[in-house]
């Protein structure tokens, strides 16, 4: 699909990744002062990587902008049946304790480094990105996003 952006549930997505992010680092993603379906658009189109993921029990993406699905090599349905575990390497029980404290306490995350791994196995460090919960606008728990542009392939 290359236009996934127009969905209508694509766009709340957006919307609740854009909304959550500013709720919780205080300013904004991208300029909100535009229509939903423009930063619907804007966010798929961004230079950085976006993600989301539900609150299943094992949880599957729901979100990835362009950048995600180059870096991970995946298709836009791909993605969508993807729990997000199976794109990352385990983390060390210290920082996976520190990310875990951090989240709790502020409700996001920065400078978060780890190596992930693409569907066809190639494997990359982020640095430097940022992980943050998404609230609904009754402030229900709704997932979490990350963002990042910082990576490189080992």
């Amino acid at each position: 699909m290359d236009f996934p952006w127009q969905e209508q549930i694509v766009i709340d997505q957006t919307q609740l990744i854009l909304n959550s992010y500013q709720h919780w680092l205080g300013s904004p993603l991208l300029n909100m002062n535009q229509a939903p379906i423009d930063l619907a658009q804007q966010l798929f189109e961004a230079p950085f990587v976006v993600l989301s993921h539900g609150t299943e029990a094992d949880p599957i993406f729901n979100y990835g902008n362009r950048q995600s699905l180059k870096l991970w090599e995946l298709s836009w349905n791909e993605l969508r049946q993807t729990p997000s575990r199976y794109t990352a390497e385990s983390i060390a029980q210290e920082e996976r304790t520190r990310i875990l404290t951090e989240t709790a306490t502020k409700g996001y995350v920065t400078s978060y480094c780890g190596v992930r791994i693409s569907s066809t196995g190639k494997r990359f460090l982020i640095k430097n990105g940022v992980i943050w919960n998404l609230l609904d606008q009754q402030q229900n728990y709704q997932g979490q996003a990350a963002m990042f542009s910082d990576y490189h392939f080992l």
